[in-house]
């Protein structure tokens, strides 16, 4: 019997029909898109708690935090400032995606927000004042919204969502992750609607932790720069709206973007530093391209991790000029760090999105404070002024200690 192969039945596109973002740019996304057109940092002193006796006293702080509307009367005590700016990013994407609290069918929806601190600063809050012998009781409260779980936790509650439910903590790349894996929900049927991203606030401990590995700069970050000296530490949240292209048509949904596609990969060497050949960052790359049925000559643009550590930005060039090959010199990149700080488990998500503004935009967003590249990163990094370039497929990508990688193709829906 002769034996048939039967037709691939095309797959599921997933579109992003909705977006919100809280950063040190400002309390929504069209703040984050009026700053990616600009040429001044958001990096400023921090507030946020005393750096007295620290060499550095900068971040990309959120500088106003405003109640967020979906937040029941009973989570106001215990919400964290991570929770918070989950809630707020999650407000404004579903505005903008036009959807509304209750949904109509809350099996299919989804939701998934990568974080790397949760309410690590509160809890750190309830400790200071314990040692001091002060009260401690308003502190307390807040220990519920400790875990990293905590802002998809409070998400999905509030929007009532009985679907899948994640919370990756994979350090930098856990926002990132989350759109991965929500979007394969979406492929694989499970859902119609995914609310994903990542949050993170600053705090304490990570502040001085990266500063005790020497990792931070005392000015504002400089990402491929032969003078780099560290990465500037941010926060914020970022949420985006994912759909399967079906749903949004049958609801009259614009796709602001599709998600093409998604590489994951671990380098599986060194607790902090990225491979010395960068076979994670190259692995990650490959996986999205081949995930999103891109060739490597179809990239226009690269939002990069661009750290401004030294080992990073060598690392991350050295595997975009092995993925794209040829193509590689010609390609547009930036680091959007330089701008808002290093997210950390909501920088992939707040990077999607700010590829996503490059796209809409047809506008390469800047790499700030590049005043002389290093001879090691010597790709097109977009120095200290962006520029009209028409994007339609893009890359971002995001690396977390532990090697934990993630490169997500975005192109013009």
């Amino acid at each position: 019997m002769e034996h048939r192969e039967r037709p691939q039945e095309p797959r599921t596109r997933v579109v992003v029909t909705g977006v919100g973002a809280i950063t040190a740019a400002g309390g929504d996304a069209a703040a984050l898109r009026a700053a990616l057109h600009g040429e001044r940092t958001c990096i400023r002193d921090v507030t946020l708690f005393d750096t007295d006796g620290l060499r550095v006293h900068i971040a990309g702080e959120v500088s106003d935090v405003p109640e967020p509307r979906l937040l029941p009367r009973a989570a106001r005590v215990r919400a964290s400032r991570s929770d918070r700016f989950a809630l707020l990013a999650a407000e404004e994407a579903l505005a903008h995606a036009g959807l509304s609290v209750p949904f109509a069918d809350p099996r299919r929806l989804g939701v998934a927000i990568g974080s790397s601190t949760g309410g690590m600063l509160e809890t750190e809050s309830y400790f200071r004042t314990r040692l001091a012998a002060q009260t401690s009781h308003v502190w307390r409260r807040r220990l519920a919204a400790a875990t990293v779980a905590a802002p998809t936790d409070l998400v999905a509650a509030v929007l009532g969502a009985r679907g899948p439910r994640l919370s990756p903590s994979t350090a930098c790349s856990s926002g990132a992750i989350a759109l991965a894996l929500a979007a394969a929900w979406i492929r694989s049927g499970a859902v119609d609607v995914a609310v994903a991203g990542g949050s993170d606030a600053l705090t304490r401990m990570t502040y001085t932790g990266f500063h005790a590995l020497q990792a931070l700069s005392s000015e504002p970050c400089r990402p491929f720069d032969r003078e780099r000296r560290g990465l500037s530490l941010g926060e914020g949240a970022g949420i985006l709206v994912l759909e399967s292209e079906q749903h949004a048509r049958a609801r009259g949904a614009v796709a602001l973007a599709e998600l093409a596609g998604a590489g994951m990969s671990c380098d599986a060497s060194h607790p902090t530093a990225p491979h010395g050949e960068a076979r994670g960052a190259v692995l990650a790359l490959e996986s999205a391209l081949r995930d999103a049925g891109v060739r490597p000559g179809e990239i226009d643009y690269v939002n990069a991790h661009g750290t401004g550590t030294v080992q990073n930005d060598a690392s991350e060039t050295l595997a975009l000029k092995r993925v794209l090959g040829e193509a590689a010199p010609r390609v547009a990149v930036s680091s959007t760090k330089a701008l808002i700080g290093h997210l950390l488990g909501a920088a992939g998500a707040v990077e999607a999105i700010a590829t996503i503004i490059a796209i809409d935009d047809r506008w390469a967003p800047p790499t700030l404070h590049l005043r002389e590249p290093d001879p090691a990163c010597d790709l097109d990094y977009v120095p200290n002024r962006g520029r009209p370039l028409a994007i339609a497929t893009a890359l971002s990508n995001s690396y977390g200690f532990g090697g934990n990688n993630c490169s997500l193709v975005l192109r013009r829906a």
